[in-house]
């Protein structure tokens, strides 16, 4: 069976936008293909350290599980979720690649670039976690790895890494799909953005300073409803989705889509045109009110134990796996 992997940094709480835009599509690809393919559901903890975690580690990346199972995933003898560290091939696999990768590449990173700007220097990880994540791919022979956007150049670069390995020391590894084809795998036309809510010309962070901004998924429905309530729209006094000239009412629309599971199309169909942006406004509040309380609902009902008892079935399954790749790989490098 082919394999998909996939995982979410565990430094916080996720805000809305998180959950909408990376958890719930993932979540929703893993139980459309469980049947047929091995699902790896990762924490990636030591990607989490190279920049600052908000609270404990440990408990984040417990309740980051617990997010997983309360946005629906299914789980069955293909899924399987664990801890990046506690998969100690990860790191090791790591070292070996970054004595296949180059500066050159790793240096090209727009993620590195963009991180390290204006810095007199940064951490070593923020320049080398790419390679990290290529080992976290070819560790399970992964081809399908559902990303944001900004990810698809650590995917080639993966890629590229794999295929110099291969043409080195054999066929070693599984190369994963190009980008192209992970994007028709993912069935998304174009990526899910959830904007900012005071400031819709940029994405919702969960970094941003301004409380009003964002909505995390720990608020209570009430303070939820009223950052909507309290969002920036525009003077145009008319409903539209158009994402460049009204990205704020087109951000509530996108929003109320999303969380109420209706085509988007529906949804602005119905509300184009409307000159009371008051009445959209107070319709996305209750339906993000609603769904932030059946979330949090089902999250309370997930117990610590229930979440440690699948980590032990999965990571001794990750182990496995995991060691018997980087066996092969110690032996095409002669280390074994």
């Amino acid at each position: 069976m082919k394999t998909i992997l996939t995982g979410i940094r565990s430094n916080s709480v996720l805000t809305l936008g998180n959950y909408l835009g990376a958890l719930l599509p993932m979540v929703r690809l893993a139980n459309e293909h469980s049947k047929d393919f091995k699902v790896n559901i990762f924490v990636p903890d030591l990607h989490s350290i190279i920049s600052e975690v908000d609270g404990d580690l440990r408990e984040n990346t417990i309740r980051t599980l617990k997010y997983w199972l309360a946005a629906g995933l299914n789980l069955n003898e293909n899924v399987h979720i664990y801890r990046q560290s506690y998969v100690p091939a990860h790191s090791e696999l790591c070292w070996i690649l970054n004595c296949t990768a180059t500066m050159g590449e790793t240096s090209r990173m727009i993620q590195y670039k963009e991180k390290s700007k204006g810095q007199e220097s940064c951490n070593v990880g923020i320049f080398d976690y790419p390679i990290l994540m290529a080992a976290d791919i070819l560790l399970y022979d992964a081809e399908y790895i559902p990303l944001g956007e900004d990810q698809f150049q650590h995917i080639e670069l993966t890629r590229n890494i794999a295929m110099r390995f291969n043409n080195k020391f054999g066929e070693v590894f599984t190369v994963p799909v190009k980008t192209s084809d992970q994007v028709k795998f993912m069935e998304v036309d174009t990526a899910i953005r959830i904007r900012d809510l005071l400031n819709p010309e940029k994405k919702m962070s969960k970094s941003t300073v301004a409380e009003g901004s964002k909505i995390m998924l720990d608020d209570t429905p009430e303070k939820a409803a009223k950052k909507i309530m309290s969002a920036t729209t525009d003077s145009l006094g008319k409903v539209k989705f158009d994402m460049f000239n009204q990205p704020g009412i087109s951000n509530l629309l996108q929003i109320e889509a999303l969380v109420t599971d209706v085509p988007l199309s529906e949804v602005t169909a119905k509300w184009n045109g409307e000159t009371r942006y008051g009445e959209l406004k107070k319709k996305v509040a209750e339906s993000v009110s609603s769904m932030l309380k059946d979330f949090q609902t089902r999250l309370a009902e997930i117990s610590d134990d229930e979440v440690y008892k699948l980590l032990e079935e999965g990571e001794k399954y990750a182990n496995e796996l995991a060691n018997a790749k980087l066996l092969e790989v110690q032996k095409a490098v002669g280390l074994r």
